[in-house]
């Protein structure tokens, strides 16, 4: 029976993994702000809940500080806004998706790394928008590039623990479902917990779904940007 930590499971892809998590009889401490979706899922799986924000580390330091050895965690907590017209760059937004995706990241790093035992597993997700420089996404992917690197980076460094990066497609959740665009391929969250689940097991250093939308655009990202500026312009002008 493993202890697994899940931030960002109070909805879509984290709180599916806390469900199959206790499900396979393992102890889950899911995390998370809003306290009665945690209470609903402590009563439903038998999860241990904290209820805090990430985006505050003090919060972080208290709430984890009477946690025992942790044999996986997996950060997914994380937001997602656009900035619909970059000649009037909205720096605010900027600094709060940087804030909750990366910089929050970094705290439970420096707070949590010490709490996974020697072999233990660290998961990070990220997204299959780090591939290609996309229209609208100029946070939103700045800060998910910047979750990929920060990943692979550990892979090289961070010795006893192995490390999994997940870029996922387009996953029906809450965030996807204010999109007002064309989501190809898109899959459930009962799917991407089983891509992420399978992927963790087997200790890979890279998970991503669904494999016919993230190969063609990891195919586009061989192209030259100069190739793949024009499309990209074509695409951002609807």
């Amino acid at each position: 029976m493993k202890h697994v930590l899940i931030t960002g499971a109070t909805s879509g892809i984290g709180k599916g993994l806390a469900r199959y998590y206790a499900n396979q009889g393992d102890t889950v401490t899911a995390c998370g702000r809003n306290t009665e979706i945690l209470s609903s899922l402590a009563q439903e799986s038998g999860v241990k809940t904290k209820a805090f924000d990430l985006t505050k580390r003090e919060e972080i330091e208290r709430q984890f500080a009477d946690l025992d050895e942790l044999d996986l965690v997996i950060l997914n907590a994380g937001g997602c806004e656009y900035i619909d017209n970059p000649n009037d760059f909205d720096g605010h937004l900027f600094e709060r998706i940087m804030t909750i995706n990366v910089i929050s990241i970094g705290h439970c790093l420096d707070i949590i790394l010490p709490k996974i035992k020697r072999g233990g597993q660290l998961c990070i997700i990220s997204s299959s928008s780090s591939f290609l420089p996309l229209p609208r996404a100029e946070a939103y992917g700045a800060s998910k590039s910047a979750l990929s690197y920060l990943a692979r980076t550990l892979s090289v460094t961070l010795k006893g623990v192995d490390v999994t990066v997940v870029h996922p497609g387009f996953v029906e959740t809450p965030l996807t479902d204010k999109n007002d665009f064309p989501m190809p391929c898109i899959v459930s969250v009962e799917d991407a917990v089983g891509y992420i689940s399978a992927g963790i097991s087997k200790r890979k250093r890279e998970i991503h779904f669904p494999r016919r939308f993230t190969l063609f655009l990891k195919l586009l990202r061989l192209l030259p940007f100069s190739l793949w500026l024009p499309l990209a312009k074509r695409i951002a002008r609807g």
